[in-house]
């Protein structure tokens, strides 16, 4: 390789990754072999099309985050286990489609699927759609967990996403298998300095965030 073609490389690398706020990093710098489903990249997910601000399946934390998510991932491998990531840092752009969907109320393509029992205009008044999220602080994640070997989703008693009391950590109608998921998922993430939205078992925020009052708007690339 020419010295012309490696400062060419390094050149890309370095713009590639310079375009990240200080304190950010891109998750699989720190974690390698995380699966990653950014599900507001794609189709999949409660809006029904790739959400403003996705911009490619990129995870994007805090470096803080990422570290500890690392352990946490660490932890699950000794297990056979590993994490599989839903969201993590989200610009506000995208909060910004949320609020933009939620008032069109002709717009239910997958009502059934995420809020099946909730009225869409009632969706704000519930809190399933807010004017901010901490997930644009960049700290927080949404994850489950799946099987080292097969790379299938442990059972959660619902789906992510959904809008309804089946998605409340202590939801008491579910199976004592999926009881016992939701645990593992709990006790590893709040080891690792992690707290839990008790209204999502999938939702997490590091504790002691670096950002805590700062929403930032650059998008997901």
């Amino acid at each position: 390789m020419s010295n012309l073609v490696k400062y060419l490389f390094i050149f890309f690398i370095s713009y590639s990754f310079a375009q990240l706020p200080t304190g950010f990093v891109y998750a699989n710098e720190v974690i390698p072999d995380l699966d990653v489903d950014l599900r507001y990249y794609s189709s999949n997910n409660f809006v029904g099309k790739p959400v403003t601000g996705y911009l490619s399946n990129e995870l994007i934390l805090t470096r803080q985050a990422a570290e500890a998510l690392k352990l946490v991932q660490e932890e699950l491998q000794s297990q056979n286990l590993c994490l599989l990531v839903f969201d993590g840092y989200r610009p506000q752009q995208a909060v910004n489609h949320f609020m933009s969907w939620a008032k069109d109320l002709n717009d239910t393509v997958n009502k059934q699927r995420f809020y099946p029992d909730v009225a869409k205009q009632d969706l704000f008044k519930e809190e399933y759609i807010a004017t901010r999220s901490g997930h644009s602080k960049g700290s927080t994640v949404d994850l489950t967990i799946i099987d080292g070997n097969t790379g299938k989703p442990l059972d959660m008693g619902s789906d992510f996403d959904f809008f309804g009391e089946a998605s409340w950590v202590n939801y008491a109608h579910i199976t004592e298998a999926q009881k016992a998921n939701r645990m593992l998922l709990q006790t590893v993430m709040l080891k690792h300095g992690f707290r839990n939205y008790p209204k999502e078992w999938w939702h997490f925020t590091l504790r002691n965030e670096p950002f805590p009052t700062t929403y930032f708007d650059f998008p997901v690339e």
